[in-house]
Order: structure tokens, then C-alpha cells, then sequence
């Protein structure tokens, strides 16, 4: 039925198989459709993600963490792949009831934490570790501003513009320019921002750039949906120079491959459980051994 002609029913009912990409795992009700055990590996810390942009999130700070020195916070990332619904086992249901990448487990705690939703896990370990957030409240404060800036906002880039952008069955001109206008009215917030302050909350590094940056950040770098020219990325001149900034951290460019399944094999490592398997086992060298 064309966009021009529908109308809604009365009581919606779901039609399997419908919404293009991605259409053969939603479905409109939670738990788990099948039982499997989530490996467990030798860290403490153990992450079950993809290489999206959330799941950048979390794999970007941990390795910030360790390039402190911080050793604690090393960890195993096991690969969840959402295109085959390994996020509706029992055993990721038991870790993240929403069934959404990052999911992780902090077991070097007694009983084990359980941690969901990316923005909970960037604070959980910002506050853990003491680092990435400003101790000094008002600091601290627009940290956490930023940071809850993104988890409301990138559901509009990512759910809104990047579907009817990049995945909807149909290209639909109403969503696309309603979304589009919406994605250029936040990309104008940072770059205001970003006007007056090097980073997102000020001078210092924090995980509101942490979080930012995978969706917004690899948008600027034309990663993300290739919407940069549609966006007209470059006019954007303080968020650019932003972007560029933290695309050049070497724990951003170890962290944004880590469960990566996309793209070029040299920038994708599957699964990450030692610092070594950034030069042992990203898929162009498994590819030659």
C-alpha cells in the first residue's frame, strides 16, 4: 500500500517479514526465542556486542582505559551477531532483557554486575576507573548533559534518518526530509558547541565525546550511511575539526574495529579477548594465515 493511501487500522497487527532491512529480526515482543550459554573469557570484564556505533562506544573507553594503564579494565568483546538473532538467546536475555548490543558483565565483582544500554555502561565504567568524567561537579555535570544529549538524540539519526536514508524498503520523501532536517538541527548543536570548546563539555576528553563520536563523528567521516555529501558534512566546521580530533586517538581507531563485521577486513577484529589481536587477528591477517 502507498504511502499516500494508508490508513491506519483500528488495532494494529504485526505482518512478519515486513520493514526491509532488518525485517526478519524485529518482532514486537521481548524474551528469548531460543537457549544458549554466553561464553565467558579470562578477563573480568565481558562484553557481547557488534561493531555499531553503540557498540563502538563501550570498545573506544575501554581502550582509552587501558591506554591510561589501567589493567583492570581489560576485557574479552564476544561478537553478538543482530542479523541472525543471537541477541534473543536466554543467556544475552539474562544480561540485557531489551535484547540490544552492548551488553556487559562485570564479574570482578561478587555476585557478577550485569550493565545494558550504552550511556549506563560509559558511566558505569568512567565512575569505576575515574576516568573520562570530571570530578568537579559543574564539569561533571555537562559531561553527563552531553551525554544524555546523545542517548535521546542519535534514535533520530540512527532509527529515524538512517532508516529511511539508507534501509527503508521505499525511499519516502516525507520521513526523509523530516528526519534529514532534524539530523542537520543536532549537527548544528554541536557545531555551536564546538564553537567556543575543543571537546563536546569543554577542554577535557570525557565520554560525552566517547559517545558522540561513533554516530555523529562517523557521519563527519562519511562512515555512516555515506550521508555526508546529502548532509553537507563540511559546512560544519567546528564539528569537523572535532571529528577529525578524535578519529586521530589511536584507542578510537583500536576501539571503533573491535566486533566489527563490515567494511575493510584490516578494520575488522571479530572478537577481541588480548591487545595483541589488533595485529594477530583482524580478518585480512587471519585471511593469510
Amino acid at each position: 500500500m502507498s504511502e499516500n493511501n494508508y490508513q491506519p487500522p483500528k488495532v494494529w497487527t504485526w505482518q512478519k517479514g515486513e520493514g526491509g532491512t532488518f525485517a526478519n529480526i524485529n518482532r514486537p515482543i521481548a524474551g528469548p526465542t531460543h537457549e544458549r550459554t554466553l561464553p565467558i573469557g579470562k578477563h573480568p570484564l565481558q562484553l557481547y556486542s557488534l561493531g555499531t556505533p553503540n557498540g563502538q562506544k563501550v570498545t573506544i573507553l575501554l581502550e582509552e582505559l587501558l591506554a591510561l594503564g589501567v589493567s583492570e579494565a581489560e576485557y574479552d568483546a564476544h561478537l553478538i551477531r543482530i542479523g541472525e538473532g543471537d541477541q534473543f538467546s536466554s543467556g544475552f536475555v539474562d544480561v540485557n532483557p531489551n535484547s540490544k548490543i552492548p551488553a556487559l558483565m562485570d564479574h570482578s565483582v561478587t555476585p557478577p554486575v550485569r550493565v545494558f544500554e550504552s550511556g549506563a555502561i560509559l558511566l558505569y565504567l568512567a565512575e569505576k576507573f575515574g576516568h573520562f568524567l570530571p570530578k568537579d561537579l559543574a564539569a561533571r555535570t555537562e559531561t553527563l548533559n552531553w551525554l544524555f544529549w546523545l542517548q535521546g538524540s542519535a534514535p533520530y539519526l540512527g532509527g529515524g534518518f538512517g532508516h529511511f536514508f539508507n534501509y527503508a524498503p521505499m525511499k519516502i520523501e516525507y520521513a526523509i526530509n523530516r528526519f534529514a532536517m532534524e539530523t542537520k538541527r543536532q549537527l548544528d548543536v554541536l557545531d555551536r558547541q564546538l564553537a567556543t570548546h575543543r571537546f563536546i563539555a569543554g577542554d577535557e576528553y570525557t565520554i560525552a565525546d566517547i559517545a558522540i563520536w561513533p554516530w555523529y563523528g562517523s557521519l563527519a567521516k562519511g562512515g555512516l550511511y555515506n550521508a555526508a555529501e546529502f548532509l553537507d558534512l563540511t559546512s560544519y566546521k567546528n564539528f569537523v575539526r572535532w571529528a577529525d580530533e578524535v578519529a586521530s586517538r589511536p584507542a578510537v581507531k583500536r576501539g571503533r574495529i573491535v566486533n566489527r563485521t563490515f567494511g575493510e577486513p584490516s578494520e575488522q577484529l571479530h572478537e577481541r579477548h588480548d591487545a595483541s589481536d589488533f595485529d594477530l587477528r583482524t580478518e585480512d591477517k587471519l585471511a593469510k594465515s
